[in-house]
């Protein structure tokens, strides 16, 4: 499961931090950013769709092999054709049809492996676990980011992060111990109406799982609004070249997974042994959020070091952490991997809305005569904006983290 997670996030993050940008900086020089935004933002809304979508259908998989399975050896496959489709993209149509690609299928395959903790871990463990999960995680947008920047070409890094996913997926797929669906949770006869009503879960029935989401989603957005546009951040704030600057978006990876694996088991030991969550959630939240505020106002190479070293400490142990919190408020047994799913759309969405709102903040601090693309030469307005509203957003997101009341 470890070996699989590393390949499904390296197959996530290797176009996300660097391949993408590139690409996009490749067809259009001038327009790179807008690009980027309408590609990343319709594969946003491909995840919003197909993660509780494929988890709804996983958790009604009767396979004797096991309901999660299936869903993550097809995703791993249908992830590497896409991502092969993204190595032949040379205009925006191909770029974005490749890119949801990936999305969809990446997210079948997510959702099942999400599935699998709660299918198997007992509550006191799922700390540990998702400290575990959580360094898998980092592992993957390390090697992803390490594979996108040293290939040398776009095309070769798509298909490298290709054969990496494909690979890592094949130990879990011939050693799997997925548990089948018992006879006695078995849905009845399928119908469209049920099942598409089932995707709501009444916040008024189930509070938690709502502020759990809502909290969720404003940490992710506040982290989507800062990694959005890191690369063109380095190129066009700080001033490191365009050949450079792949490299400095891997070393600041390496350093935000090097204090993140210092920080996620150990933290998330420590709740399951304390048997509290929201402690850790709130404030690794907020020193998160410190690491947006960090490069809305130090706009040099030396903060941006500093502000991965941070975000890493915060985001560590909030992965781990949360993910705990979450088990311990989803509305049943039956319907894991949906009801994971719907809160995973709390991870896509924010990709969507931070397209939008990264596009339109730069937008109109260069129609009101504000700098933006400095070249390290001065100081950016409209990037200290837009790193401020992820600062605000994530420090919202851990304030409504004391309204989840079942959990202490």
């Amino acid at each position: 499961m470890t070996l699989a997670s590393i390949g499904l996030w390296a197959g996530f993050f290797g176009p996300i931090q660097v391949l993408l940008a590139q690409q996009a900086e490749a067809i259009s020089a001038t327009d790179k950013k807008e690009i980027l935004s309408v590609v990343l933002g319709l594969g946003a809304l491909t995840s919003v769709v197909c993660n509780p979508l494929f988890g709804a259908f996983s958790d009604r998989t009767t396979l004797v092999r096991g309901r999660r399975l299936p869903w993550i050896a097809g995703g791993a496959l249908g992830g590497a054709l896409s991502l092969l489709v993204l190595a032949s993209a040379d205009g925006v149509v191909v770029m974005a049809i490749g890119w949801c690609g990936v999305q969809a299928t990446l997210n079948a395959m997510l959702a099942a492996v999400t599935a699998t903790i709660p299918d198997q871990v007992p509550v006191g463990s799922r700390g540990r676990v998702g400290g575990i999960l959580a360094i898998a995680q980092t592992l993957g947008v390390v090697g992803g980011t390490g594979i996108a920047s040293a290939s040398g070409s776009i095309a070769l890094g798509y298909a490298v992060t290709a054969l990496v996913l494909v690979l890592s997926a094949v130990p879990y797929c011939l050693g799997s111990q997925d548990v089948p669906l018992a006879a006695d949770e078995r849905p009845g006869p399928f119908a469209w109406g049920p099942f598409v009503r089932s995707f709501w879960v009444s916040p008024s029935a189930y509070p938690d799982f709502a502020w759990a989401w809502l909290t969720r989603f404003l940490v992710n957005l506040g982290n989507a609004l800062g990694l959005l546009y890191l690369l063109y951040y380095l190129q066009d704030v700080v001033g490191v070249s365009k050949d450079d600057a792949p490299g400095r978006v891997f070393v600041l990876t390496a350093i935000y997974a090097a204090t993140l694996v210092l920080t996620t088991v150990v933290f998330g030991i420590w709740s399951d042994r304390t048997g509290r969550r929201k402690v850790f959630v709130i404030w690794s939240g907020v020193v998160a959020a410190l690491a947006a505020l960090l490069l809305a106002v130090g706009q040099t190479w030396a903060t941006a070091v500093v502000a991965a070293a941070v975000m890493g400490c915060g985001f560590g142990i909030y992965t781990s952490v949360d993910f705990a919190l979450i088990t311990q408020v989803l509305p049943g047994a039956v319907d894991r991997a949906k009801d994971l799913g719907v809160i995973n759309i709390a991870n896509a969405l924010p990709q969507v809305v931070a397209s939008f709102v990264a596009t339109l903040v730069l937008q109109a601090v260069e129609a009101a005569g504000g700098s933006v693309e400095t070249g390290g030469d001065g100081f950016s307005t409209g990037y200290c904006l837009l790193y401020l509203t992820a600062f605000a957003v994530a420090l919202l997101g851990s304030v409504f983290v004391t309204r989840i009341r079942s959990v202490p």
